[in-house]
């Protein structure tokens, strides 16, 4: 595709959402399964993999929503859940709507600790079902809930990023540049190991699974990036790696022993 033909499509992406922020449905969410009987294990099943997106601006826009809206809730439950220091789980997400910038994810706080979670258009250009953007919601917001920031090593700045993302949140007015420069300048080096990108993976795939996604259909988005690549979540392990850590966590939420 041609770099005038993606500008305008992700253009229409940024303006499509904007529009269907108020006013996309709540999908159902699946119903749980029957208690199992005490001291049994009721196998939990795997929600039906989401069906591709047309690829068109306001089809990418209306799943981004629609996903956005089932993942909030349980990002937010889940951070509660399992936070073992103060942390904020008022969760903000931003879309980066700059043109030119590659396909990516980031996490940060504010001067506040309120955890960031940002995603460029292209990288939401480059999905094709509800399920692979769960996966990268969930992964952004694990590596809040286990304080991979804190413990990032490396000395670079992600604030340019930030600064439009949280512009394009707030509507790019002037309260809207003035938080985005506060937040911005908090933000140092996002450099997260290996293990850190796997135990993302991990966390983040039950949390979409308890919004009802499939995670392991949601991996296959690894299928379409570098191998191991820089684009998209960090710095990160092999491919097989990731995927394997996928079917762990499905597997083991599966058999009850994480939830």
């Amino acid at each position: 595709m041609r770099k005038t033909t993606t500008g305008r499509w992700l253009a229409g992406i940024m303006a499509t959402m904007l529009t269907l922020a108020g006013c996309a449905p709540m999908p159902v969410q699946p119903p749980l399964p029957p208690a199992a009987p005490a001291g049994q294990v009721q196998p939990r099943p795997l929600p039906a993999p989401s069906d591709p997106y047309a690829q068109t601006p306001d089809a990418a826009a209306r799943t981004f929503v629609q996903v956005m809206r089932r993942m909030e809730p349980a990002v937010r439950q889940d951070c509660l859940n399992r936070r073992t220091r103060p942390i904020s789980c008022e969760f903000v997400f931003v879309v980066d709507d700059r043109p030119g910038l590659e396909p990516n994810a980031f996490q940060t706080v504010d001067r506040n600790g309120r955890p960031i979670v940002g995603f460029t258009l292209s990288l939401i250009g480059q999905t094709q079902n509800a399920d692979e953007i769960a996966f990268v919601v969930g992964h952004e917001a694990a590596h809040h809930i286990l304080n991979h920031l804190d413990r990032k090593s490396g000395a670079s700045s992600a604030a340019a990023v930030v600064l439009g993302s949280i512009a394009s949140a707030y509507g790019g007015d002037d309260s809207a540049i003035s938080r985005a420069q506060e937040i911005g300048a908090s933000v140092g080096a996002r450099y997260y190991s290996r293990d850190w990108e796997l135990e993302a993976d991990y966390l983040g795939s039950i949390i979409a699974l308890n919004a009802g996604f499939d995670p392991i259909h949601g991996s296959r988005l690894f299928e379409r990036i570098p191998d191991p690549g820089n684009h998209v979540l960090g710095t990160h392990p092999s491919r097989a790696q990731r995927l394997a850590q996928v079917r762990r966590a499905v597997a083991d939420v599966q058999a009850g022993r994480v939830r």
